[in-house]
């Protein structure tokens, strides 16, 4: 590449980059507000006909599911099909909500029940967070460095030139390690979750697989261009649009629905679903992790076979050259 060239490419693509990382960081987190966020009501029909009225003023902001009582109410919160519930009853409305689904949720139900009912409503916190941790940050800080972790066990892999059975081993092992060391940092030490300890490991073990999966494999058919994908996808699109620190719900779409199919989104989704509610919902990310996991592996143990097809393409240049 002449100087001319290289001095355009940093001019123009470092920009263009910070400017990419400005606007999938910052655009989302500017939006938040609720869009089809799940959420209970219980009790009679007569009773919960003016909640579901006032909740269907805000349009498109509340998907509303209805529930026969309070018990029914609090199972589907652990279940994790809705994130609160306002409850109807002759003393006045009460509003269930779960902070391990996100602080930032129930402050957004707390705030937006109690303006419709012109007063402040009695809420119960039916799966609070752990005393050790009680906002979450935890959780929310986690993103970033596994995301990191995916990058860096992903890179190494590719750069060290492991490929077949080798590259295979090197990752699972590696994502397996970093799965039992921030288990026992975030629970054993922390005591910022609360979860089956292995589940947990595991979790963050996968969200580690996925990521590296995606750079190691991309990398494996693409080269040095692969590796760029993988970590704009598991990174700059990734990390910001994973809706750990709020909720999916919560995000401009499509940003929230692309977020839970990429490692990170799905990764915390994960990890919370087996950290707080025993593994309610947890059937979605671990399917995405496992997808991101066995294609990357895939990829990458096909590396050697990959490699040996592109060089007699590489050769077919070179041996014309030499021809004329």
């Amino acid at each position: 590449m002449s100087s001319t060239r290289s001095v355009l490419a940093v001019v123009v693509l470092v920009p263009a980059l910070v400017a990419l990382a400005l606007w999938a960081f910052v655009w989302p987190n500017a939006r938040l507000a609720p869009r089809d966020l799940p959420l209970g009501v219980a009790g009679p029909a007569q009773a919960t006909a003016p909640l579901k009225a006032q909740l269907a003023e805000r349009e498109g902001a509340f998907e509303v599911h209805e529930y026969a009582d309070a018990d029914a109410a609090r199972t589907a919160i652990e279940e994790r099909e809705v994130y609160g519930a306002v409850v109807a009853s002759p003393g006045g409305p009460e509003l269930l909500v779960a902070t391990a689904a996100g602080p930032s949720v129930a402050q957004v139900l707390t705030e937006a029940v109690g303006e419709k009912a012109g007063r402040p409503v009695p809420t119960r916190d039916v799966v609070p967070l752990p005393s050790a941790d009680p906002r979450g940050s935890a959780l929310n800080s986690s993103v970033l460095p596994l995301a990191l972790a995916g990058l860096l066990v992903g890179g190494l892999v590719t750069l060290l030139g492991l490929r077949g059975g080798r590259g295979v081993l090197a990752a699972v092992g590696a994502a397996a390690a970093i799965g039992l060391v921030a288990a026992a940092l975030a629970d054993s030490w922390l005591g910022a979750l609360a979860g089956d300890w292995w589940a947990e490991a595991g979790a963050l073990g996968l969200t580690v697989l996925a990521g590296a999966g995606a750079v190691a494999g991309l990398a494996a058919v693409l080269g040095r261009a692969g590796m760029g994908a993988g970590s704009l996808l598991v990174m700059l699109l990734g990390n910001p649009f994973s809706g750990v620190t709020s909720a999916p719900e919560l995000l401009p779409e499509p940003v929230g629905t692309l977020g839970q199919w990429l490692p990170p989104g799905a990764g915390g989704s994960l990890v919370r679903s087996v950290a707080y509610f025993d593994g309610n919902g947890a059937a979605g990310p671990l399917a995405v992790l496992a997808g991101w996991s066995a294609a990357g592996l895939a990829l990458l143990a096909l590396g050697p076979l990959l490699a040996r097809r592109r060089a007699p393409e590489a050769a077919r240049p070179a041996a014309a050259g030499v021809a004329v």
